[in-house]
């Protein structure tokens, strides 16, 4: 069972690291996300309450229908004779489906993205291209706060589609960090506070608080390691992240950001909402590639770190309750 987990989790990383994401059309998180836009305008309702209400059976239905699917694929696996066959096509498998989960390489291609406009000194492109991956409007963005929000989202999508999904595999296998990524994707879609949405969404973004509360905070912790190997400055990370973590509107995103801004020794800021760091130096695409080394690192770090020794322990208690 552990060597099992590892070995998923493992593929699943090495799958990411090297192809990154499959077109949409094969993505099983655009399916999801395709799911929740069908069923959004189904539950609009004059009456609070029943949005409220409806926004509960988004989630649930969805979330259940997939943990169905799960565990469907894992009886169909688990009927075949040949151990080591059902071995082999379990891990591949569950790799491939919890690299769906992640987005290591994705996250990379958007930053470089931006990157990439900038240097072309095209500005409506890098906002464009910074808008696929932040909520906020970038539509009348600077430079320095178009890096800036590309240095947030690596960050704070370093808990969303890296550790967020293994830590919750860790704790409760594919349909955990299916689950996660259900909440996660439906906060990202109906998860505002406009009239539209804030009772449709008030329960995935409640939800989604709820579980990246701890794997936030163990992202900063993790990064602030990530930057004293990287030779960055990990005491400011460290001082940073626990001085301005909780300065952000959302009770998570901030500890994510304020070790990475810490450790890059500059200062992220969205305008009339949040500024995190003492930096004052103008943020650079040098910036950038140090946010996603980190980035990259902390991810493997997590998966020594944290998700190896949950998977052990788990293990170990079911060994007991079970012998």
């Amino acid at each position: 069972m552990i060597f099992e987990s590892l070995l998923i989790v493992g593929f699943a990383l090495l799958l990411d690291f090297k192809f990154g994401d499959p077109t949409n059309k094969y993505h099983p998180t655009a399916w999801i996300g395709s799911f929740l836009a069908k069923l959004t305008p189904i539950i609009k309702n004059e009456n609070p309450l029943m949005e409220k209400f409806g926004g509960v059976c988004i989630i649930v239905i969805t979330s259940g229908l997939v943990i169905l699917l799960l565990i469907v694929l894992d009886t169909g696996i688990s009927f075949m004779t040949v151990d080591y066959a059902s071995l082999i096509i379990s891990v591949i498998a569950g790799g491939l489906l919890l690299k769906s989960t992640i987005a290591i390489r994705g996250m990379e291609k958007h930053a470089k993205s931006v990157l990439e406009s900038l240097d072309e000194k095209n500005l409506g492109m890098a906002r464009n291209n910074l808008s696929m991956i932040v909520k906020r409007n970038t539509s009348n963005l600077d430079r320095n706060h178009i890096l800036s929000g590309v240095l947030e989202s690596v960050s704070e999508n370093t808990v969303d589609g890296i550790t967020g999904p293994l830590f919750y595999y860790a704790l409760f296998g594919l349909p955990g960090a299916f689950v996660y990524r259900v909440i996660n994707t439906a906060d990202s879609m109906i998860g505002y506070k406009t009239d539209f949405f804030k009772n449709i969404g008030w329960f995935a973004a409640t939800c989604d608080s709820v579980l990246n509360y701890i794997p936030s905070r163990l992202t900063g912790m993790v990064m602030i390691i990530s930057a004293a190997i990287l030779q960055k400055n990990w005491k400011e990370s460290y001082k940073i992240m626990i001085r301005d973590g909780k300065n952000t509107e959302s009770p998570n995103a901030g500890y994510p950001m304020a070790a990475l801004a810490g450790a890059l020794e500059t200062k992220f800021e969205k305008i009339n909402h949040y500024r995190l760091g003492d930096g004052e130096i103008p943020i650079t695409k040098e910036h950038v590639h140090s946010a996603i080394s980190i980035m990259k690192l902390t991810s493997v770090l997590f998966f020594v770190i944290v998700t190896i020794p949950i998977i052990y322990i788990l293990s170990l208690i079911g060994w007991w309750i079970y012998a």
